[in-house]
């Protein structure tokens, strides 16, 4: 089932991983961007947050173009950690193929599907 975008929406917090390598994959920028809420930062290996939609989307947009993430590499879907659940709020973590860890704060929407508030890019140090 699609939403009104045509896209997937997300019923489970554990799919949100999926889908932005899915859409970073496909191209789709808005798609990307779509599973943040307005005002969610991203925090990059180097200590620079992205916050905010506009900001998120410039910064995938630019991903788009060059190719590559913050590590020198695309997206590709690492292991999941199962996503750690408190009543609207969840933790996701993946670890990917290289071994960086991220982590993630999703929250769950009024229409019950859940976007990202919070990511942090690796939590190696």
């Amino acid at each position: 089932m699609t939403d009104l975008t045509g896209r997937e929406p997300v019923y489970d917090p554990q799919e949100l991983e999926r889908l932005l390598v899915v859409r970073e994959n496909a191209g789709d920028v808005s798609g990307m961007t779509a599973l943040f809420e307005p005002d969610a930062v991203i925090e990059l290996n180097d200590g620079q947050l992205v916050r905010g939609k506009a900001a998120i989307h410039a910064f995938f947009a630019k991903l788009q173009v060059t190719g590559i993430g913050p590590e020198g590499r695309r997206f590709e879907l690492g292991q999941q950690r199962p996503a750690l659940i408190c009543g609207d709020l969840a933790l996701t973590s993946t670890r990917s193929i290289d071994g960086d860890i991220t982590t993630e704060v999703a929250r769950r929407q009024a229409d019950g599907t859940w976007l990202w508030i919070l990511d942090r890019w690796s939590v190696t140090w």
